[in-house]
């Protein structure tokens, strides 16, 4: 399967999405940002990029803050979506650094006004929880 594919078929982001990425840092998986910048046909765009989004991914780990923070974040991404789009949030493999358990991911969601929809393996070190908002109106 290609990138793209697979991209398209795990993460739901499909050709001319713009994905608006959060807390990139050197250990990101590249091979998972490469397959969603194949998938969509464009580069991620970072925080500061100044206009609504299709999609977003976090890359969340233990230390990164708070789960205040986290949702403050998820807030913020949410008020970026374009009609819906989806909200990765992606951390450490259990029993690795940085590890976040799901439930606090789902806290921060819950509290934020997003809906957990699903749990992946996303990647050799990286899980990810799905996140939908409501479409605006």
């Amino acid at each position: 399967m290609s990138g793209t594919a697979a991209a398209d078929r795990t993460f739901g982001f499909g050709p001319g999405l713009v994905v608006q990425e959060y807390y990139v840092d050197d250990d990101a998986d590249s091979a998972i940002r490469d397959q969603i910048e194949e998938a969509t046909g464009h580069a991620l765009v970072d925080e500061n990029y100044g206009d609504v989004v299709d999609g977003a991914v976090i890359w969340w780990r233990a230390d990164d803050a708070e789960a205040e923070d986290l949702t403050d974040l998820l807030v913020d991404a949410a008020a970026n979506l374009d009609n819906g789009g989806l909200v990765w949030v992606l951390t450490p493999k259990p029993g690795r650094p940085g590890h976040v358990r799901p439930t606090e991911i789902e806290e921060a969601a819950k509290t934020a006004g997003l809906h957990t929809t699903s749990a992946i393996s996303a990647g050799a070190t990286w899980s990810g929880i799905r996140l939908t908002a409501r479409g605006r109106t």
